[in-house]
């Protein structure tokens, strides 16, 4: 497959939080590696950290963030080849590569814990390209009748998501809790809870992020903005509290009220990362112990998470509503998101 020298990227350069638009070489391929036409990356919070530097991104990654990418395969390492050919559909996730040799990584269902993995727009350069080099035999086959648009955001938002709903034990026909619902974790988490016969109820601020989360499946949706007194009002629909918690906000107020909303034995996933250390998921060991709370968290999904989160957009029962935009856009669509303004996920368009 025909392919040019150069590439588009979105680069982060300087002091200042923005990326650059600029030409770069693309990346050449190693051993054991794909190369890979990126037509559509979601937009994560992570991103947005790296960018504003709250995270510290890794010279490694030379200033290129995004992990939510969805594309096509253009070129294949030799030894490989038994793997993927030219022209099969891509994604390429938060990990990019992991050692597959560690305790981790040969227990069957926890090699995001490896001490070796690789991070795209962290540790290797990440999605904000036209074109990305991945290792093979970590990379996600995108399922035939999933749009591109929509299978970036499931590489790290709605894995992130489905693995956080499933974490929390709740069973059909049980309360959840979310909050940040009308956002990117949130919006996905919605449906994935909804579609695994979980009750929703969704916590939010304002009219155009109510109107998302009830058309999405919850049942209720409590505007912060205007409520008081969240346990209250969750206690006043689910009786005794909800069974789960599923904080996709990385807000002080949010991890502070979470354990408040829950019943006896119910349990708090804690999956958004503030960016300041003194921001704890939690609540005092008397609450604690005298409801048997749990606190749990989880972060982005195994390669087999991935595929289970995708077959959901195949079987038509969740979709990722997106904000569409370009790597022009990108800068825009960040602050947008820095400030709670983007409903759902936002996505650019990669390649033309």
């Amino acid at each position: 497959m025909a392919f040019p020298k150069q590439q588009k990227a979105a680069v982060r350069r300087g002091q200042e939080p923005r990326c650059e638009v600029t030409t770069i070489d693309i990346p050449q391929l190693g051993p054991g590696q794909i190369l890979c036409k990126i037509n559509y990356s979601g937009i994560c919070a992570t991103d947005k950290s790296f960018i504003y530097d709250e995270f510290k991104m890794k010279e490694t990654a030379k200033g290129i963030a995004g992990h939510e990418g969805a594309g096509n395969v253009v070129a294949v390492a030799e030894d490989v080849k038994d793997l993927w050919k030219e022209g099969d559909r891509v994604g390429i996730k938060w990990v990019t590569s992991v050692c597959r040799k560690c305790e981790f990584c040969t227990n069957g269902t926890d090699e995001l814990q490896c001490t070796k993995q690789q991070t795209s727009g962290n540790s290797v350069p990440g999605t904000f390209q036209e074109y990305c080099v991945t290792d093979a035999r970590y990379a996600t086959r995108i399922p035939d009748g999933i749009k591109d648009e929509e299978a970036g955001p499931i590489m790290c938002g709605g894995v992130t998501a489905y693995v956080a709903c499933k974490r929390s034990q709740v069973k059909p026909g049980q309360w959840i809790v979310v909050p940040g619902a009308g956002g990117g974790l949130g919006h996905l988490a919605i449906q994935y809870a909804k579609a695994m016969g979980m009750r929703v109820i969704a916590i939010d601020g304002g009219a155009e992020k109510q109107k998302l989360c009830l058309e999405l499946g919850a049942e209720h949706f409590i505007d912060f903005t205007l409520t008081k007194e969240i346990p209250a009002e969750v206690m006043s629909i689910t009786t005794y509290g909800a069974h789960g918690v599923v904080v996709t906000t990385a807000s002080r107020e949010g991890y502070a009220t979470a354990p408040m909303l829950l019943r006896p034995g119910g349990t708090v996933v804690a999956v958004g990362i503030p960016s300041s250390m003194s921001i704890m998921a939690g609540a005092h060991p008397a609450l604690l112990c005298m409801k048997r709370l749990n606190i749990v968290g989880t972060v982005t999904g195994t390669l087999k998470d991935v595929d289970e989160a995708l077959d959901f957009t195949a079987r038509g029962l969740v979709h990722p509503a997106l904000t569409h935009g370009t790597l022009h856009d990108l800068n825009d669509l960040i602050a947008k998101l820095k400030d709670g303004k983007i409903a759902g996920r936002a996505v650019v368009k990669i390649s033309t």
